[in-house]
């Protein structure tokens, strides 16, 4: 129990240092504090006008893949392949939306935590899922398209690849720890 205390203080004030260490350096080194601040926040709101096309345009792609129901229709059909490898295909969604956004991912998760038990296999399997992969195409457009590269097809293969790879370990996983 000792230890457990001394974790929860220290993540307690881990960001207050981290602050507190930030602002110590930057006035020994006579850094202009709130001026560079004023400098980033102007950066950052230049960043965010640039991204919104890229962002209008994942987030249309998402909900028309989920309005048309193209998602839940190969779930249903793959349902008989995916209970050979001990993947429900309730999970099937998110596998597919994880890659394209977090936000859906995580509605996705709540859905199938929703509909099954929370110490149900889907829902352990589901979780592992979520947090052994990444949210491949909403980075590529948001990150790159804001500093404006324009070829990254290597990216692309290298991102799902490892969504792919995180996507079979999860099954892999959830098999060997729950089943």
């Amino acid at each position: 129990m000792y230890l457990r205390e001394i974790i929860d203080l220290l993540s307690l004030w881990a960001l207050p240092a981290v602050i507190l260490i930030i602002l110590t350096t930057a006035i020994l080194r006579k850094v202009p504090i709130y001026e560079s601040f004023i400098e980033g926040a102007k950066d950052g709101i230049k960043v965010s006008i640039n991204i919104i096309p890229y962002l209008v345009a994942i987030i249309v792609a998402i909900s028309m893949l989920r309005a048309s129901g193209a998602i839940d229709s190969l779930s249903h059909f793959l349902a008989p392949l995916l209970s050979k490898i001990h993947m429900p295909a309730d999970v099937l969604p998110l596998a597919f939306v994880r890659s394209l956004s977090g936000s859906a991912a995580i509605g996705i998760f709540s859905d199938i935590v929703s509909n099954n038990d929370i110490n149900s296999y889907t829902s352990k399997l589901s979780a592992i899922m979520l947090g052994s992969s990444e949210t491949t195409f909403y980075v590529l457009t948001v990150y790159f398209g804001a500093v404006g590269i324009k070829k990254y097809r290597y990216a692309i293969l290298t991102g799902i690849s490892a969504d792919l790879i995180g996507i079979i370990m999860s099954v892999i996983v959830a098999n060997w720890f729950f089943t």
